[in-house]
């Protein structure tokens, strides 16, 4: 307040006190002297409180206003004490005013006081002596003003101000410190806030996108059209059930791309203009996490159909075990009777060399539904290759598909599971010429190459084998699936599904891996195996 002095409830506080030593009547007056009828009509109707106190402490003179206050008749006041008209704790307060403006000095009052009648009031008021001619002073006249009304209404908006910043203040807060981005626009679609969270998810500054169309920076091109069509409906008060709900879609970032988002839109009224405000989350990372839930339970699936499968290929293998020692030993037979005939001693040799191999592959797959260990020994990869190639090239021959060998010269041998990784081999070239035999090309044909790696230093640090055929390609749903487990591309009839899941396996086993190589003219099956 600018106030030189206050009264704060009953009390007075004296080193604020302001006055003068000029009295009325020391000086000649600036303005003309109205006439007694004059000046008794101006102060009975003037709002002011006017009291003239004697030296006696005695009511001379009170006008209308002064007695609707002390809520007394003027029969009640004037020719009466102050005493005997004040409050008691009002009166005391007044004492050592009076005393001064009866030695000359000229008072302001202003502050909060409490009355019995009135309660709380805040006065203004100035007390000044009156002394005719520079003599004496004979009386004080008090004039003062009530503005307790003013004041509580200062105060109100004081508080409503304050109110209102705090509001302002918190919701500012929020929104700046919201996780989700808050994009408010006007009814013509330009942009009036954009909080934190929004230029961290669409790479634009608050600076930036203050004024502009939200359509042009925020909508993919694609959809900017049915957004416009939309906001003008909203506008015109149409598809209310737009506002409020959550609606996917996706978002355009400043860098160009798009990310798919959750939109919830409001509408808020400011002095009868309408904003439209959007809270947007970024739904990336829940749909990565959807992915990978749907790819782990996938995951799942597979592996509980691996162990189903294991199980029955188990009983398959312990099936064959005893047909494959009947062909074994018809064909150690035939080679016998058959030993004046080389040409036909060679061909049972490889029968039994064939029943051999297929027995320990039974023998492996038992091994792996038991959990055996790998029976690791010093393997060339180059003799696993060929051993391979002979044993399939009749089936190559009848399909009218080359086989090509282009091996690598003196690779360092692997210490690996032989009957394993001659599994892998037969598992790639059976599967490339089962799919070249399905489709129509120009040329079948199946190249097979191995080679060593080196490191930095130009030592051998793996072997790597690598089956490639000439089939039009591999489709894109085909290049996810490959090596899942019963997953084939191939026809109906052909292929169990099993014998790439199974090599991957091996060749992760031993250290390795199995990839694919795909383009549009072929596809390769790549072999990786450390050394040692």
């Amino acid at each position: 307040m600018d106030a030189q002095f206050r009264v704060q409830e009953e009390e007075l506080d004296e080193r604020k006190l302001r006055w003068s030593r000029a009295c009325w009547g020391e000086a000649a007056p600036s303005v003309p002297i109205l006439d007694s009828t004059l000046a008794a009509l101006i102060l009975e109707h003037v709002s002011t409180r006017v009291v003239v106190v004697d030296r006696d402490r005695r009511y001379r003179y009170a006008n209308a206003e002064a007695l609707k206050f002390m809520g007394l008749p003027a029969e009640c006041v004037v020719g009466r004490l102050m005493s005997e008209v004040l409050d008691e704790r009002v009166y005391h307060g007044f004492v050592p005013i009076f005393e001064r403006a009866f030695g000359g000095e000229s008072v302001h009052l202003e502050g909060w006081v409490r009355y019995k009648k009135h309660g709380r009031r805040f006065r203004e008021q100035q007390v000044m002596p009156y002394a005719p001619g520079g003599g004496t002073v004979q009386a004080v006249v008090v004039c003062g003003l009530d503005h307790t009304a003013l004041r509580l209404s200062e105060q109100q908006l004081a508080i409503r101000d304050e109110q209102l910043r705090l509001s302002e203040a918190l919701k500012t807060a929020i929104v700046d410190n919201a996780h989700a981005a808050i994009v408010s626009t006007r009814s013509d679609g330009s942009i009036v806030e954009f909080n934190p969270s929004a230029e961290a998810m669409f790479g634009w500054s608050r600076t930036e996108v203050i004024g502009r169309s939200a359509s042009d920076l925020l909508i993919p091109r694609r959809y900017r059209d049915r957004h416009e069509v939309l906001r003008h409906r909203l506008c015109a008060g149409e598809l209310p059930r737009l506002l409020g709900r959550r609606r996917e879609t996706q978002a355009l970032c400043a860098d160009g791309r798009e990310i798919p988002v959750e939109v919830v839109v409001w509408r808020t009224d400011v002095d009868a203009r309408p904003y439209y405000t959007a809270s947007i989350n970024d739904l990336s990372e829940r749909q990565r996490a959807t992915l990978e839930i749907q790819r782990q339970r996938e995951a799942l699936r597979r592996c509980e159909r691996f162990s189903t499968m294991g199980g029955l290929v188990a009983g398959v293998a312990h099936e064959l075990n005893n047909p494959l020692a009947i062909v074994m030993g018809r064909a150690a037979l035939l080679e016998e009777r058959c030993a004046s005939r080389p040409d036909l001693q060679r061909e049972a040799r490889q029968i039994r060399d064939a029943a051999e191999r297929c027995g320990r592959i039974v023998r492996s797959f038992l091994d792996m539904a038991r959990g055996r260990p790998l029976q690791r020994c010093r393997v060339a990869l180059n003799d696993t290759v060929r051993a391979a190639a002979e044993l399939l090239a009749f089936t190559y021959r009848t399909h009218d598909t080359e086989l090509r060998l282009d091996l690598g010269d003196a690779l360092p041998p692997l210490l690996a599971d032989e009957d394993q990784l001659a599994q892998i081999v037969l598992n790639l070239l059976v599967n490339a010429q089962q799919v070249l035999a399905t489709v129509e090309v120009a040329e079948r044909r199946v190249v097979v190459t191995t080679e060593a790696e080196r490191d930095a230093a130009g030592n051998a640090c793996a072997v790597r084998l690598r089956v490639a055929d000439t089939r039009p390609g591999v489709s894109e749903d085909a290049k996810a699936r490959l090596f899942e487990v019963c997953f084939t591309a191939k026809a109906e009839g052909i292929g169990t599904g099993l014998g790439l899941a199974s090599s991957r396996a091996v060749a992760r086993d031993h250290g390795g891996d199995l990839v694919l190589e795909a383009s549009d003219s072929g596809a390769a099956f790549v072999l990786t195996l450390p050394i040692g």
